[in-house]
């Protein structure tokens, strides 16, 4: 009949979804989470090429010999406690400024923030600097080997120039990410790391620095990244609005940057270090040499499987504060519950993957069968802790959108050291558990920490949000 036609002859756009697409698009928004997993892959590729060029250093000089491998896997761990993590921290605070000042089309201040938080990064790395400089006395009064101690004290003396290279990429990296601008980050951090490879063979081997090339490598490498990154800002015409030029406004903003910032670092913070002090009580433990390995090697496998939940992190944390910002907060908690479903997903993935392969894992990390046959039945306890840290992880980069980490950082005092390191001491030391006993006081931590994280969640009115952003205008990160 005329005006009738056949189903396959109605055009593509037109027709109905059919059940199964109708039932995904109940269960996930398709088109969200495509740009959130396009989002979340570069920061990934970035974040494990930044996380890379330190440890390529610590490889180069660990062929030296024992002591150089001991001092300079010491001096790497030290930095990462006492350095990297606290700047990495601090530039949170941007997650929140330009998040939700982009949201608000406020692009002008995404800039003022930008070197307001540079500003603040430059003061406290050269806070940092004068500990790292007298490190080697620092770990002999921790009862660290005074000849270990004194090699990793010089190596992070040719380490002091990456402190400010890696607050500031910090930075930048989260003016970019709170514009969705992630595949130069790729290119700004793989080039580098490619580049490094060279740079450090040649310092440790061409040059006659040997030992003392290697750090010196990493800090040069880095520089190169800060020197990409900040070129491409400054040159690229699609930052015309949110990148004016240097400019003594951004004084005005340090107090405000300093005071997201502040809390942003203490709640990276306060879990990393959660998970260092547990290598710490391994090593007071009888047969310390296989329960340290033991613990170190959860404690790795835990960071590297928490990058991939990292980049799903960052991706949360643009959407909502860019929907704040704009002063959508439905479409925030969409976003959100988006990143959840996703981080279950991935998740799942992961620890199916480490529960069928936990063997050829421990093997990456040692030839030894007692290691191996050690590490089996740790294997659960780690497929736990993953499956906690990935929801309270993406909860965490929800926290930073809405600037509420000054609550996080109560959140994780009181989860780890008031609950999971009191149980892992009792479990560890009491009941003779030993590594089980210390990881599940860490999984107990973890635990409540993810159901604080998702109380505070469930109870936060994003209307109200929305309109404490829009009683003040002016300054996007009052709404905090």
């Amino acid at each position: 009949m005329a005006g009738e036609f056949d189903e396959a002859d109605r055009p593509l756009l037109d027709r109905p979804p059919s059940s199964e697409r109708r039932w995904c698009r109940k269960l996930i928004d398709l088109d969200e989470a495509k740009d959130q997993m396009l989002f979340a892959l570069p920061m990934i590729l970035t974040n494990v090429s930044f996380y890379l060029i330190p440890l390529v250093s610590v490889m180069f000089a660990g062929h030296l010999g024992h002591l150089q491998l001991a001092g300079a896997n010491l001096a790497n761990s030290w930095a990462s406690v006492s350095g990297y993590a606290f700047l990495m921290g601090l530039s949170g605070s941007l997650e929140t400024l330009c998040g939700q000042g982009y949201g608000a089309k406020l692009y002008r201040l995404l800039g003022l923030y930008l070197q307001a938080a540079c500003i603040i990064t430059t003061f406290v790395a050269a806070l940092l600097s004068l500990l790292w400089w007298f490190s080697d006395a620092v770990l002999i009064l921790l009862g660290q080997d005074p000849e270990i101690a004194k090699a990793a004290g010089l190596y992070l003396k040719y380490l002091i120039p990456s402190l400010f290279a890696y607050g500031f990429l910090q930075n930048i990296l989260r003016f970019l990410q709170t514009q969705s601008v992630v595949m130069p980050l790729v290119v700004c951090s793989l080039v580098p790391l490619v580049l490094h490879f060279g740079i450090g063979y040649g310092l440790v081997h061409w040059s006659g620095l040997g030992y003392t090339g290697a750090p010196l490598a990493a800090s040069i490498s880095l520089w190169i990244s800060v020197l990409m990154l900040g070129s491409y800002v400054v040159k690229a015409e699609k930052f015309k609005l949110t990148w004016d030029g240097l400019s003594l406004e951004s004084l005005k903003y340090v107090y405000l940057t300093f005071k997201i910032a502040l809390p942003s670092a203490a709640m990276v913070c306060l879990e990393y270090w959660a998970f260092e002090i547990l290598v710490l009580l391994a090593g007071l433990m009888p047969n310390s040499e296989i329960t340290t390995s033991l613990i170190a090697m959860c404690v790795n496998t835990e960071a590297i499987c928490y990058m991939v939940a990292y980049g799903l992190s960052a991706a949360a944390s643009t959407r909502v504060s860019n929907e704040l910002g704009a002063g959508h907060p439905g479409r925030a908690r969409s976003a959100m519950m988006v990143s959840l479903k996703l981080t279950v997903i991935l998740a799942v993935l992961v620890v199916s993957a480490l529960g069928l392969g936990h063997d050829l894992w421990a093997s990456a990390f040692s030839d030894s069968a007692v290691i191996a046959e050690a590490f089996a039945p740790m294997t659960p306890l780690l497929v736990a802790s993953i499956l906690c840290d990935f929801v309270q992880g993406i909860l965490s980069g929800v926290s930073r959108g809405c600037g509420f980490q000054h609550l996080v950082v109560f959140i994780n005092l009181g989860t780890f050291y008031l609950i999971g390191m009191p149980i892992a001491i009792l479990l560890g030391f009491k009941f003779n558990l030993y590594a089980k006993g210390l990881w599940i006081g860490l999984i107990c931590g973890l635990s409540v920490q993810m159901m604080s994280l998702l109380l505070l969640t469930k109870l936060t009115n994003w209307t109200r949000i929305e309109l404490a952003r829009d009683s003040s205008p002016k300054l996007v990160g009052e709404i905090v």
